[in-house]
């Protein structure tokens, strides 16, 4: 037997079926003995089931709750929205940007470290006078010292400078 014809034995049970369907039905039920046995089974089970639900009342009115049951239903069936294809730039975007991104900080973290030393040039500092920095290049037969003048600071600190009169 198949989904509707158990369907509208159902319907026929619970008194829901016109008076025309309902005779087609009692004619249907005269001939077919799969049918009796299934209408005779969902009495047993309504009546199984009467005194349970004999205390069970409803928050609102029938209609309206089974209308919100109805509402979730068919918003729990609407199919997600198709996923929009995303452009070969937006894909490439997503890894340039990142990318990118770290690019800038290494080169920005060479600039602050400056080039490594060549073989051929060499850097002193002296710690004993941090006021001089030599730079020397063998291969162009060049070097560099830089002197640090004190700063104003320093200069306060002496105490005052003695004329000469």
């Amino acid at each position: 037997m198949d989904h509707e014809k158990q369907l509208k034995l159902q319907s026929f049970l619970d008194e829901e079926l016109s008076e025309a369907e309902a005779r087609e039905v009692a004619s249907w039920l005269a001939k077919d003995q799969e049918a009796t046995l299934l209408l005779a089974e969902l009495r047993n089970t309504r009546a199984a089931i009467a005194p349970f639900e004999a205390g069970i009342r409803l928050p609102e009115a029938r209609e309206f709750y089974w209308s919100k049951i109805e509402r979730e239903i068919e918003r729990l069936e609407k199919p997600a929205p198709a996923k929009e294809k995303t452009s070969w730039l937006a894909a490439w975007r997503k890894i340039l940007v990142p990318a990118s991104a770290v690019a800038a900080l290494v080169i920005a973290a060479l600039i602050t470290i400056g080039p490594p030393a060549s073989p051929g040039q060499e850097t002193e500092s002296s710690y004993s006078d941090t006021g001089a920095f030599t730079y020397r290049d063998y291969d162009a037969h060049a070097t560099l010292v830089w002197l640090s003048y004190p700063e104003e600071n320093d200069l306060a600190d002496a105490g005052p400078i003695d004329k000469v009169q």
